[in-house]
């Protein structure tokens, strides 16, 4: 009897234990873990850096810390700066528009298929009308701004914890083989003899996700600010870097040169907004369908269900760097699923 409850007191002891450290590090769990995923990411790169600086691991990881801040946290940090300039300027523009009428459609929209005649009778009853101008600006602004407000919001957290996870992403790289080690022993006490398969399942799974989803932003981006600057359109470098930042969202890159498609026809350039509409479609919504499903088929099958519910749902949970961490996860957390059945399946 004794002996048992010096064992129940050990368990609870352990279990407060293991509490009071989750409690401590509880503020610090999203940066955690997009440290983590980030540097197991980008090892072979650190890696590299080590060899060629004689084995100095302090001085890599330094090295690789500063490229984290300047290839990740400073975009960031620029983006949610020039929407807190252009936020209340583009209000203003919208208001002073709308308060002295719209101009009358291009020929071109009522020639339109299908909804051109309905489309260009609504413009000119708006463009008519001042006073149901002003009262659909009153509908339009107001959650407009909040909107923007919200955004600055997410993005000035992203940025905090972008931060945070670069500041830690220096110990992991610096320390990174005593914790893989410790991880390795730690699996095997928990999963026994299924450890090294499920190692090898989550590696092969962040590596997938991880460059299929910056991979393929990556190659969007680039498209969309080529696209952008043939088109004629204004900030075509920032339009490229806000498609790339959503082009981890399904639905993302297309508000973006839809939005760009629409402002080229609002400018009466037709065949621009033609081309910015076609070009979007294929080339840069296209990448998505042959680069992402390349990139992450190395490590994880990772469907459009399985994205928009990890963008979304990581987003409500961590905040901005959830775009980036939620799909990983799911997918992390599938992978581990699959492996951990397959010796229970029937032959």
């Amino acid at each position: 009897m004794d002996i048992r409850l010096e064992q129940l007191t050990r368990i609870a002891a352990a279990t407060l234990l293991v509490l009071g450290c989750l409690l401590v590090l509880q503020p610090f769990v999203t940066a955690l873990m997009v440290a983590a995923i980030v540097c197991f990411s980008t090892w072979p790169v650190y890696d590299w850096l080590v060899r060629r600086l004689g084995g100095r691991r302090s001085l890599a990881a330094l090295a690789m810390t500063f490229l984290l801040v300047l290839v990740i946290v400073l975009p960031v940090a620029l983006l949610a700066l020039t929407l807190a300039d252009t936020a209340t300027p583009a209000i203003e523009w919208l208001r002073d528009t709308f308060a002295h009428g719209m101009p009358l459609p291009p020929d071109w929209v009522r020639d339109l298929p299908l909804v051109g005649e309905s489309l260009d009778s609504a413009w000119r009853e708006l463009a008519a009308n001042k006073a149901k101008l002003a009262e659909l600006m009153k509908k339009i602004a107001p959650p407009a701004q909040q909107g923007l407000f919200k955004a600055g919001l997410l993005l000035g957290e992203g940025v905090i914890q972008l931060s945070l996870a670069a500041f830690i992403a220096f110990f992991l790289y610096r320390d990174g083989e005593v914790l893989v080690n410790a991880t390795r022993e730690a699996m095997k006490r928990l999963a026994g003899e299924l450890a090294p398969g499920l190692l090898v399942t989550v590696g092969g799974t962040v590596q997938g996700v991880v460059y299929g989803l910056v991979g393929t932003a990556i190659a969007q981006g680039i498209v969309a600010v080529i696209g952008f600057a043939i088109a004629g359109v204004p900030g075509a470098l920032l339009l490229g870097f806000l498609t790339f930042m959503l082009s981890m969202v399904p639905i993302g890159p297309p508000l973006i040169w839809g939005g760009a498609a629409a402002w080229l026809a609002y400018q009466d350039q037709p065949g621009w907004a033609v081309f910015m509409a076609v070009y979007g479609f294929v080339v840069i919504s296209g990448i998505d369908n042959v680069i992402k499903p390349l990139l992450i088929s190395r490590g994880s099958s990772l469907g459009f269900a399985l994205v928009f519910l990890g963008v979304m749902g990581g987003v409500f949970a961590f905040g901005f760097v959830g775009i980036f961490l939620g799909p990983t996860l799911l997918a992390v957390g599938l992978s581990v699923l699959d492996e951990w059945l397959k010796p229970r399946l029937p032959l």
